[in-house]
């Protein structure tokens, strides 16, 4: 075996005196987020949102020419004014949100497993920090496995199936990549769904109720649709399990798609359109959640609570609520944990009965052996 100065024959060891036990590791990946509302900051991060071939599928050579020649020229100013609008002493509410409720879900699983090494990551589609550089500092840590679980309730190609290629063409650069799973969605767990119908409930009962409940998805185009995505179908299975759990009637939700962007037919009825019917139909109060998206964000708290509130009441309606996503609240927390739970099965770490002395003096024999295997060797 040659000598190498970057010896790691056992993930996580080097030439360090101390030895962890192996660990599992689950990663919480969202969208991202610009690191602050500039054009210059946005600038980039669009360029790489935009640049992925699962977000737009164009044929390269075209979209390489709008998007450089055109739409980096105009976008940024414009994003970065939307940003401002909705950035904090903290920063991007996406970035602090999503933060907050990784910590939430390492906290509830060190409750449920007390004894299992299990480590919760967060790492951005978009931007920082980046799935490659967060995969690879959970294997320097030790981690020999891991759960890949995409904050996106419901399955696309441009945003969980963008994260699996993330994923995928960060294990091909890695000489001993981990053991690996990945939730595709959880469009209809029913704690996801029982989460969703307690916040809009709860909400409720401080606010009162609107005449009407709007739900917002984010759009794609609608040929993707076409093209076999099942995102459209989910959605609309998301929306009937509410519906049932809040025991509202057919009458009483509505379903949009927002956030289109060009000139192609995307997924429809579309949320600005929608909002401007309802309050020309005489809709006074209108209640919108949107169970797309597992932490506020720009179009969330920029779109929906700012310009289509704006486009409601220039309709002729009263007020438009926006009830805000489950964020870091103990309902997510509790159902992402119950689905991690689920998706770990086998994994020793996750076990009720894990014994962390037992696991850790096995890591302190393998590390003593392959010390051994060096010796003998140079």
């Amino acid at each position: 075996m040659p000598r190498s100065d970057h010896y790691t024959g056992l993930a996580g060891y080097s030439h360090g005196p101390s030895v962890q036990p192996v660990q599992a590791a689950v990663l919480l990946v969202n969208l991202g987020t610009p690191t602050a509302p500039t054009a210059k900051a946005v600038r980039p991060y669009l360029a790489e949102f935009l640049g992925d071939r699962r977000v737009i599928e164009y044929p390269r050579w075209l979209w390489w020419l709008i998007l450089h020649g055109v739409i980096l020229r105009v976008r940024p100013p414009r994003s970065a004014r939307a940003y401002a609008k909705v950035w904090t002493s903290q920063g991007s509410p996406l970035r602090f949100g999503s933060e907050a409720l990784a910590e939430g879900l390492q906290r509830e699983l060190a409750r449920q497993r007390p004894g299992g090494p299990i480590r919760v990551a967060l790492a951005m589609r978009y931007g920082s920090p980046s799935v490659a550089s967060t995969i690879a500092q959970l294997q320097r840590d030790g981690a020999r496995r891991l759960l890949v679980l995409p904050l996106y309730p419901q399955y696309s190609a441009t945003s969980t199936g963008s994260v699996i290629d993330a994923v995928a063409d960060t294990l091909k650069t890695l000489r001993w990549p981990p053991e690996l799973r990945i939730v595709n969605d959880y469009h209809d767990d029913p704690m996801h769904i029982e989460a969703l119908a307690s916040s809009i409930e709860h909400w409720w009962q401080a606010n009162g109720r609107g005449d009407k409940l709007l739900l917002s998805f984010h759009g794609i185009p609608e040929r993707y649709l076409l093209a076999g995505d099942p995102y459209f179908c989910q959605c609309h299975a998301t929306a009937r399990l509410l519906r049932e759990r809040l025991g509202l009637s057919e009458e009483q939700i509505v379903i949009s798609f927002q956030s289109r962007v060009g000139r192609e037919r995307w997924l429809h009825p579309y949320t600005d359109a929608t909002v401007r019917k309802l309050a020309a139909e005489g809709v006074q109060r209108l209640d919108v959640a949107c169970p797309g998206f597992a932490v506020d964000c720009l179009e969330t708290l920029e779109e929906i609570a700012m310009q289509n509130r704006a486009f409601f009441i220039a309709g002729g309606g009263g007020e438009l609520r926006y009830i805000p996503a489950l964020n870091d609240s103990a309902g997510q927390v509790d159902s992402l944990a119950a689905l991690v739970l689920r998706h770990t099965q086998g994994w020793p770490e996750f076990a009720a009965d894990y014994d962390a002395d037992a696991a850790q003096q096995r890591q302190v024999d393998a590390h003593q052996r392959a010390q051994q295997l060096r010796a003998r060797t140079d």
